[in-house]
């Protein structure tokens, strides 16, 4: 099974799961185009399936990041990307990621962080109990 996205505009539209061999049958014919993207890609790294560990066949790796609705689709860099979450943050050409001014703390599995664009700096997000 292969995915593919339906691009319209730059925007995808929708994504779909599909046989390769099969997928031409199956595709509509209104406006746009299906670009194949790939469910274990992500920042140009293809990795094993339900894993954190990059294939040692890189050759796999599709379009920089597996697509999904809403996101933008670049002919001239064959990227799939986010639109950019803030407008402080950067665009990476090598992952075709966003990152962000002031990297962010380490997760240490008890604090949680969110971004604050008025002060571009990380803050800790705290859970009340009652």
């Amino acid at each position: 099974m292969a995915h593919f996205a339906k691009v319209v505009d730059g925007l995808v539209v929708q994504v779909i799961v599909a046989e390769p061999e099969f997928f031409e049958t199956f595709v509509d014919t209104s406006p746009g185009e299906w670009i194949q993207t790939s469910y274990n890609t992500r920042g140009g790294i293809h990795y094993k399936p339900n894993s954190n560990e990059p294939s040692e066949d890189q050759s796999k790796a599709l379009r920089k990041n597996m697509a999904s609705k809403g996101m933008i689709y670049d002919r001239q860099r064959d990227a799939f990307y986010t639109p950019s979450p803030f407008p402080s943050w950067i665009f990476n050409e090598d992952t075709c990621m966003w990152d962000p001014p002031v990297p962010q703390p380490a997760n240490d599995g008890i604090h949680s962080y969110y971004w604050n664009e008025e002060t571009l700096s990380w803050l800790e997000f705290t859970v009340k109990s009652d």
